[in-house]
């Protein structure tokens, strides 16, 4: 595995040349980091399920390099989905639209619709841009563990699974794109992201939440995801901590002592964007300690406080079992 600059015009040049080869590359995205292959190539996208060891059955987003491209993979946009992608193209923002047959059925989880974005990471962007297709990326980490958002996190995650990593520093956001459908000119939320509620709100009035109906048509939507290897529990302060054998992720600056053996303080100010662009990366670190648990405060659930605590209440469901923690 290589770790190269990405915004170095010779590195940009070796990623094309194994993506064209059908294989794989971690690459950066304001979001996250993502880890790339030929949308049109079904073996290549193979591969992403291989490395991550993700069942086929949870779709990729394919990620874009100018609006344009979107007529080519979706059959469809509606007028409400155009408005968005207007305000917030190139951004978090994932829009889930029928697709065209040129996108192979591994890609969608052999669903009639396909999730779209356009990253705005200029790395991301200018790989895409260069490679002329669609580039399919989920999170550069195992299935159901949390997003990396530096390439070392991608290098110690995949280790040896993967020819290249393009660095291009920690992302912007800290937390994967906002996914959306629109349906009979309504929009539905499929995963709480950096585009928030409010924003959506601004452009196209009321959104509501996805109804669950037990078939997955984007990544984020299973009720068990984002989760670090120790168990997760959500507090409401840090008074509420029993086990002093713990990690603590306090959104703001704590009143007094804590009793956990290790503190990470998402934002001292409570700023929720820096504590969202904070976020995998601590839980990344608190998560590297021998402890039992890692308590995590609550968040505000405003803004993009929605998108946080919906990461930590699917981490913390892996590991209901009824026992004290």
């Amino acid at each position: 595995m290589e770790i190269l600059r990405g915004d170095e015009p010779a590195s940009i040049e070796k990623a094309l040349t194994i993506l064209k080869s059908g294989d794989i590359v971690a690459f950066p995205t304001e979001t996250v980091y993502g880890l790339g292959a030929d949308a049109l190539n079904p073996y290549a996208v193979a591969k992403i399920f291989e490395v991550k060891r993700r069942p086929r059955f949870d779709p990729l987003i394919v990620h874009i390099g100018d609006r344009q491209w979107l007529s080519a993979f979706a059959e469809h946009v509606p007028s409400e989905i155009m408005r968005l992608t207007e305000r917030f193209w190139p951004g978090p923002l994932t829009v889930i639209l029928p697709k065209t047959p040129v996108i192979p059925d591994i890609v969608t989880a052999g669903l009639a619709t396909v999730g779209i974005r356009m990253p705005s990471h200029p790395v991301a962007l200018r790989l895409i841009k260069a490679f002329k297709n669609p580039i399919a990326a989920p999170s550069a980490n195992p299935f159901g563990y949390m997003s990396p958002t530096k390439a070392a996190h991608v290098a110690k995650m995949l280790k040896d699974r993967l020819p290249l990593i393009l660095d291009g520093g920690d992302s912007v956001f800290g937390i994967e794109s906002t996914i959306i459908s629109c349906q009979d000119g309504r929009i539905s939320i499929h995963r709480h992201g950096a585009i928030t509620v409010e924003e959506l709100e601004e452009v196209v009035g009321t959104v509501s939440e996805k109804r669950v109906d037990g078939t997955c048509e984007s990544p984020g939507e299973l009720p068990f995801h984002y989760a670090p290897s120790r168990p997760l529990k959500i507090i409401t302060s840090a008074d509420e901590i029993r086990n002093k054998n713990a990690s603590f992720l306090a959104f703001r600056n704590p009143v007094g002592e804590t009793a956990a053996r290790y503190t990470r303080i998402l934002s001292p100010g409570g700023d929720l964007r820096e504590a969202a662009a904070n976020f995998f990366s601590y839980l990344i670190d608190l998560d590297c300690h021998d402890v039992d648990v890692i308590y995590a405060e609550k968040i505000p659930e405003q803004g993009i406080g929605k998108a946080m605590m919906e990461r930590l209440r699917k981490a913390s469901k892996k590991y209901h079992s009824g026992g004290s923690i």
